[in-house]
């Protein structure tokens, strides 16, 4: 038995840092896909091919599954089989083949996605038929499992696709009913981290609580707002509630050389408002603009050093796939 599952990958749009203290975000889906094609077998064995993480005929005996040395491009496929079979053990093997619409590098929620599909996957050949807050659950743990901390957004999104309003962990998964979201998406070259990052303004947060408290609580208040003007399809408002953020994410110092170049361009461009997505540092920068400035923006953004990516916002979430 074999079956393929796709699930999207994300972009932040609102609510970085503060989201990892319990604050709430907005996050959306993005058209790129993480496919994983997931086999049944007779054989009690896990098998895993994953190319794009330079994971290429890894095998062990199922029930080693989430023990000893696991190569990196494994540890989220490998782990999720494990947690789904402690939970609803069955006999045989698996055999997982993972292949990605996008880079790793682009910071889109990859590991989180091939999670998410090789859970569903598992739950459909089972005839377990998770619920959409079971296969978050046992994805999140999965997540957890392996980074010991995580907001959880970027597992939510995989599995319900759309633009949510989100609050840790997944105390809170609001589905926005928006039927278009039209960013413009600038890749800044440079590999995030998101952990050092987090860790910093961790520090930062030991020596100045109460400054950074108050930008948390400045940051949840437009993301309410950034809420209510994204219901309402009025970007130029939420161009501007992008300014405000991005001011506020800087002052947290994690904005970067790279990415301001491109946010600024995109503003000097004409475009309503921009800001990083993310954990900051590097991955990517999103902005809206008019539609008469859209060809200028993107082009300032080429021209500051950053790679437009073209993507579609506020897909559907996991799903399987014909094949």
């Amino acid at each position: 038995m074999k079956i393929i599952v796709s699930a999207p990958g994300k972009l932040m749009l609102f609510g970085e840092h503060g989201v990892v203290y319990g604050r709430p975000c907005i996050v959306t889906a993005v058209g790129q896909r993480m496919k994983a094609t997931v086999e049944l077998t007779e054989e009690p064995l896990f098998e895993l091919k994953a190319p794009d993480v330079q994971v290429t005929n890894y095998k062990k005996a199922i029930e080693d599954c989430g023990v000893g040395e696991i190569p990196k491009g494994a540890k989220f496929v490998e782990v999720a089989v494990k947690n789904f079979l402690d939970k609803y053990p069955f006999g045989g093997g698996v055999k997982v083949e993972t292949k990605s619409e996008f880079s790793s590098e682009f910071g889109f929620g990859s590991s989180s996605a091939s999670t998410v599909c090789v859970i569903k996957a598992l739950s459909e050949l089972t005839g377990t038929k998770l619920s959409d807050k079971a296969l978050f659950k046992l994805a999140y743990k999965t997540v957890l499992d392996i980074q010991g901390v995580a907001s959880g957004f970027d597992v939510a999104t995989a599995v319900y696709g759309g633009t949510l309003y989100y609050v840790t962990p997944g105390k809170v998964i609001e589905p926005l009913s928006i039927d278009s979201l039209p960013l413009i998406v600038g890749y800044s070259g440079v590999k995030a981290d998101t952990v050092t990052l987090v860790n910093q303004v961790s520090k930062l947060a030991e020596k100045y609580p109460q400054v950074i408290e108050n930008i948390y609580s400045q940051i949840e208040k437009l993301v309410e707002q950034a809420k209510v003007a994204l219901l309402n399809k009025d970007w130029l408002t939420l161009g501007e509630i992008m300014n405000f953020n991005e001011g506020l994410l800087a002052i947290l110092g994690v904005e970067g050389k790279k990415l301001s170049d491109m946010i600024y361009a995109a503003r000097d461009a004409g475009a309503y408002g921009a800001k990083l997505s993310g954990a900051g540092g590097g991955d990517c920068m999103i902005s809206l603009a008019p539609e008469e400035s859209v060809k200028e923006v993107k082009a300032a953004i080429t021209k500051a050093g950053g790679q437009v990516i073209d993507i579609e916002a506020n897909v559907e979430g996991v799903r399987i796939e014909n094949e």
